[in-house]
């Protein structure tokens, strides 16, 4: 298995495989933003919107291949207010159903939280579905509870389902003026 960070043109050749996993992780029943049934094309069509994010370097981007597949990927929304640049936002972190439980969540997780750190990110947060598998990984990573907000997101069947907020510290990155 090999982790990568994709630059705008890498991102858009593998477009139709980040949106496969979208897919199958929505059709899994995990609450990433999308209700099911996801169009496969709509999946497309957003991950080459985040093309432009990454140009930017407003996202950051990683994904996982193994024998050539894309089974894995993360991503990182940076802020672009000035008072914000020591955070960034974990988003988008995602295992495809057949490969799960190999360590691959842990794996992306990591690499992230080590890249944040290595750009002088000193905090990250994210929001997950409360007890969620993904929540579950969250602590085991170190991340702190922040609180839990009722009803904030559909999951992917469209029931309103509450969302844990949790952040972590990871670089000792500072404000620059």
């Amino acid at each position: 298995m090999m982790v990568t960070r994709l630059d705008e043109t890498q991102l858009l050749d593998c477009a139709a495989e980040l949106a496969e996993l979208l897919v199958d992780t929505v059709d899994g029943g995990a609450s990433v933003g999308f209700l099911a049934p996801l169009d496969p094309a709509a999946a497309v069509a957003w991950w080459k919107e985040r093309a432009a994010g990454v140009a930017a370097g407003r996202l950051a981007v990683w994904t996982a291949q193994d024998a050539g597949r894309t089974i894995g990927t993360v991503s990182l929304a940076m802020p672009d207010k000035p008072n914000s640049r020591h955070r960034a936002e974990l988003v988008k972190l995602m295992v495809h159903r057949d490969a799960r439980g190999r360590g691959l969540g842990r794996s992306l997780l990591a690499t992230a939280e080590a890249a944040a750190a290595g750009a002088g990110i000193a905090l990250l947060h994210l929001d997950t579905e409360t007890d969620s598998p993904a929540e579950h990984l969250y602590r085991w990573a170190g991340w702190t509870r922040a609180g839990v907000i009722p009803d904030y997101a559909a999951d992917p069947g469209g029931v309103l389902r509450p969302t844990t907020l949790y952040y972590k510290h990871v670089g000792a990155g500072a404000l620059t003026r």
